[in-house]
């Protein structure tokens, strides 16, 4: 079942506009090169904490930063890309996990935990047990009223509580989109090995729009925008992490490469001037960051 273009409309690159697509890849290029200095850093010394990498996820977050940028945000533990693609301010990301009381949350909540709540971004960090961010999440969302999105991953799904929380969201039809970042491991045991049970049948059999699909971002933002109607929604989104559970290693190449196939798409667009213009200056706005 898992594989780069399950469910996935290939139909789709091509109704977008130009702008969007470049839009797109420029916040997946952000989080891609902010963790690749991350790694640096790590491997240097710079950073002594455990890190929680977003690499090989970034398209998740991008695509969905682009439709509801106002919903507040209940992050999982993996959460770089959805800090940085949603609005936060890449230097305070980096003081964070340097430990400096200039990062985005006084340095005191490291890679798993951040926090925003400056500007038009608010962002309520993982707490460290396994997908609580769920019940928090619906929780907030029954007590504002806000429209809210829960990011958790496939492990943290099976934490009895987050579909205890997803029911309850569907009694008082709170507006609420559940995500699950879907890299198949919980640290390193495979779904097949954990599971016989499928989360997006589960989630439909609660009762609200429930969707599977792999991590092309172009299929995101579009089930982001039709679901984002009809909440409480669940997207479960098939992606492949690059990094270590925690940690800056690698255990081999991933099942795909999200970033080098959006990269392939966009050059059959004709966007590859574009795009390489794009991935160049924010590589080189990371590095001065990294090395500041």
């Amino acid at each position: 079942m898992r594989s780069a273009d399950f469910g996935v409309n290939p139909g789709l690159p091509k109704l977008a506009r130009e702008e969007v697509s470049l839009k797109l890849f420029y916040r997946m290029c952000l989080a891609r090169y902010f963790d690749l200095g991350v790694v640096q850093a790590s491997e240097q010394g710079r950073i002594n904490i455990p890190v929680y990498l977003s690499l090989g996820q970034e398209a998740i977050s991008a695509a969905m930063s682009m439709v509801i940028p106002e919903f507040q945000i209940f992050a999982q533990h993996r959460c770089h890309a959805t800090y940085l693609t949603f609005g936060g301010d890449p230097a305070k990301l980096r003081d964070e996990l340097l430990g400096l009381p200039t990062g985005c949350s006084g340095g005191r909540a490291g890679s798993n935990c951040l926090q925003s709540h400056e500007g038009s971004m608010t962002m309520f960090g993982h707490h460290g047990l396994i997908g609580e961010n769920v019940p928090l999440g619906v929780g907030a969302a029954m007590g504002s009223n806000k429209p809210t999105v829960c990011f958790f991953g496939d492990g943290a799904a099976e934490e009895d509580y987050v579909f205890s929380a997803m029911a309850f969201a569907v009694t008082k039809q709170l507006p609420v989109l559940f995500v699950c970042e879907d890299n198949n491991l919980s640290i390193l045991t495979p779904v097949k090995d954990r599971r016989s049970w499928d989360m997006t049948k589960v989630a439909a059999a609660l009762g609200m729009p429930a969707v599977q699909f792999s991590d092309d971002p172009w299929m995101i933002l579009h089930e982001t925008e039709r679901l984002s109607k009809q909440l409480p929604a669940f997207i479960d989104c098939f992606t492949c992490r690059a990094n270590w559970h925690v940690g800056v290693g690698t255990d081999g190449p991933p099942e795909w490469d999200r970033f080098q196939l959006v990269k392939e798409r966009l050059a059959k667009q004709g966007l590859t001037d574009q795009a390489e213009k794009i991935e160049r200056e924010v590589q080189e706005r990371m590095n001065k960051l990294w090395n500041a």
